[in-house]
């Protein structure tokens, strides 16, 4: 027992000082292997930041069922850019909350509108409209939408304009501006001009679902200057079920009432809105797939070919009466050691570069958290890091020690 415990401490004594003779080629090794372990962890931080993002946007909406009526199609050279797909939105709506089950239902439009704090210039950002602040839209400052719709005056859209808007917090730092200030809003320049708004509110709702600055206005107001009045046309209906509610029950109550329109749970608007996206989803699953293939063959090559060019270290200690076992002993704690090594650097660069990386995606969509490294990750790491060196450590002893003569494992 004492002679094989002396063995094992020989081995592991002869791996490291092997190690620390090159230490250039022991410490390009661990990187190789840390390298391989961040394609794994960066990887799938992305996918999981991707789907948990998208989760906790529609939960924050706090809406239980989604209603459209078709793709949202871009209208190059409208006013607004869009054109929305639920006709007679204000009576649809209206119609779905006389359902039992039905808390409100509450249509809401997109569209693109020119913007300006001074009526001089003007930027193009995403207007959204609702008919109103209510439980939809969640206050960070100011009232909100004070007072009735009189602009909509029954579907009549004949009334005056009450000229109140929400702004992004993200727009309110831009152009510092706050609750009190004023801009122009409209679907074209000349109309911006001609309509100035006070701010009455500061609201994230919209901005945290788009991913970018958003000027909100009542429903019909944002119709009318973009064009969407004459039919009334919204983007989608939002419903909130009364308390205990099946949603699946009033979901076919209504699909069946209203065959026109489709309507979607939390889960299945956020699975459609993943299908819209289905190529960049295919090329984002590839890449996980390939930073975990890319991953582990590197790690394999690495340990290979740390095996092979100790070929002739290994003849002079085959030569000196060394066995097969304790020659690839010796290659496989070098193999574990610098996996170990690799693992351990690379799971301490993940949390820095999976920063950098979530700050690189806001900036570039304006979304938050598109990058999260989930527990996972680290382990799928480690195996990816273990695993394959150590196989990589097995298959280069088996091709240094399958020549049995030291000459032979010279040449």
């Amino acid at each position: 027992m004492n002679t094989r415990l002396r063995q094992i401490f020989g081995q592991i004594w002869i791996a490291f000082r092997q190690l620390r003779w090159d230490k250039t080629r022991t410490v390009l090794a661990v990187i190789g292997i840390a390298l391989a372990v961040l394609s794994v962890t960066l990887l799938a931080g992305v996918g999981t930041g991707v789907t948990e993002t998208g989760n906790e946007l529609f939960n924050e909406a706090d809406r239980d069922l989604w209603v459209t009526g078709g793709p949202i199609n871009l209208a190059p050279g409208s006013v607004g850019g869009f054109q929305n797909p639920v006709p007679n939105a204000h009576t649809v709506a209206t119609q779905i909350e006389q359902h039992e089950d039905v808390q409100t239902a509450v249509p809401l439009a997109f569209q693109v509108v020119y913007v300006s704090t001074d009526g001089e210039e003007f930027e193009t950002i995403v207007g959204s409209g609702t008919p109103g602040a209510g439980g939809s839209v969640r206050i960070t400052a100011g009232e909100g939408f004070t007072g009735p719709n009189t602009h909509y005056a029954d579907g009549n859209y004949s009334g005056n304009f009450t000229h109140q808007a929400l702004v992004s917090p993200e727009f309110a730092a831009q152009h510092n501006v706050t609750v009190g200030d004023s801009i122009h809003v409209g679907g074209t320049i000349a109309s911006a001009r001609a309509h100035e708004f006070e701010i009455v509110g500061v609201s994230p709702t919209f901005s945290n679902f788009l991913g970018t600055s958003t000027v909100t206005l009542r429903l019909s107001e944002l119709q009318t200057l973009t064009g969407n009045a004459y039919d009334d046309s919204a983007t989608l209906i939002t419903i909130s079920t009364v308390d205990g509610a099946d949603r699946e029950a009033v979901r076919k109550d209504l699909a069946t009432a209203y065959p026109e329109y489709t309507f979607r749970t939390n889960q299945e608007q956020f699975v459609e809105v993943l299908q819209q996206q289905a190529v960049v989803l295919a090329a984002g699953t590839s890449l996980v797939v390939l930073g975990v293939v890319a991953g582990g063959m590197l790690a394999l090559n690495l340990l290979l070919s740390l095996v092979y060019i100790q070929r002739k270290p290994f003849a002079v200690l085959r030569a000196t009466g060394a066995t097969r076992r304790g020659i690839a002993g010796i290659a496989i704690v070098q193999a574990v050691s610098i996996a170990f090594g690799g693992y351990l650097l690379g799971i301490a660069f993940t949390p820095p570069l999976a920063a950098a990386l979530d700050q690189l995606a806001f900036t570039v969509t304006g979304f938050e958290g598109l990058v999260q490294v989930p527990g996972y990750a680290y382990v799928a790491g480690g195996i990816v890091a273990g695993g394959f060196a150590l196989l990589g450590g097995i298959l280069g002893v088996w091709r240094v020690t399958r020549v049995t003569s030291a000459r032979g494992l010279i040449n």
